[in-house]
């Protein structure tokens, strides 16, 4: 084993170690109830829900998860602000893997593999296809980075991907007497988003197989 892939796992394990512990210390009901509190001050609300979907990545918490507390908070009327939270919180994660890129060790496997996935979907297609797909977030939110998709074209493709997601986490936070923290995508939702995607990405792997050039949408 090389020193790039020993530091790489050794940097993974740690990381992993990291959002472990956080995931288990940080009380995910109480966080999502605190906001429902703060409906009536304005500024302390939007405050808090900046840090929350900034530091939701340090917990792996589900985005739909976090849109189930805006609903909870805020209605069926917190959707636009659900959607720009989303956004935003794909980005740290992005960012940390974009900056990450290499060519060595796991991470230059993981790029390579991005690489290939993106040139044969496009960037915008790629991103929209993984978002709806029943994968979690951070993990797409990576693989983006280390692929070198662009910025806009992963922001879009976001907003495009995360919307099912996000508009299913609102409505049923918006549904709840009293928050829960279980699943909040119906079994149906998954299935079709998982549908779609195989549907929006099946032309282009296809292309891949036969040879043909990508068309790079």
């Amino acid at each position: 084993m090389d020193r790039a892939t020993r530091r790489q796992l050794a940097g993974l394990a740690g990381l992993g170690l990291v959002v472990l512990v956080a995931a288990l210390l940080v009380p995910t009901r109480a966080v999502l109830e605190g906001l429902a509190e703060l409906t009536g001050r304005p500024l302390l609300l939007a405050g808090a829900l900046a840090a929350v979907y900034l530091l939701r990545p340090a917990v792996a918490w589900p985005i739909s998860l976090v849109s189930a507390g805006v609903g909870y908070a805020l209605g069926v009327a917190g959707l636009p602000v659900a959607l720009a939270g989303a956004v935003v919180t794909t980005l740290p994660p992005y960012l940390l893997a974009r900056a990450g890129r290499t060519e060595h060790g796991p991470l230059g496997w993981a790029a390579a593999k991005g690489e290939a996935y993106v040139g044969a979907a496009g960037n915008l297609r790629g991103v929209v296809g993984a978002r709806l797909a029943p994968v979690h977030t951070d993990v797409i939110s990576c693989g983006a980075g280390l692929a070198g998709v662009g910025l806009r074209p992963f922001l879009a493709g976001t907003v495009l991907g995360e919307s099912p997601w996000v508009l299913a986490g609102v409505v049923a936070g918006a549904s709840m007497n009293s928050l829960s923290t279980g699943p909040v995508a119906p079994l149906p939702l998954v299935a079709g988003a998982a549908a779609l995607a195989a549907l929006l990405l099946a032309g282009p792997v296809y292309d891949r197989l036969v040879g043909r050039p990508a068309d790079g949408q």
